[in-house]
């Protein structure tokens, strides 16, 4: 998995967001329950996606610093 993977979905998500809030406030303002609908549908789009590279980016911590210790053997001599 690419490093910036997590930071790339959650751009994605807020652009999606952002251009979906824009279509919903433009169909409320002119009436128009279609332009709307495709507002609501990009803002829940780009939840998913924020939410996604959320998950990622912790996956990604997760594999770097894992939350139990490795178990170190020693040998005796």
């Amino acid at each position: 998995m690419e490093a910036n993977e997590g930071w790339s979905d959650k751009v994605k998500g807020a652009v999606n967001r952002a251009k979906g809030e824009t279509k919903d406030q433009l169909g409320n303002a002119a009436d128009d329950p279609k332009l709307q609908r495709e507002g609501k549908v990009d803002k829940v789009k780009g939840n998913i996606q924020e939410n996604i590279g959320d998950q990622k980016k912790k996956d990604e911590q997760k594999r770097k610093r894992p939350d139990q210790p490795r178990q170190v053997n020693v040998l005796q001599s």
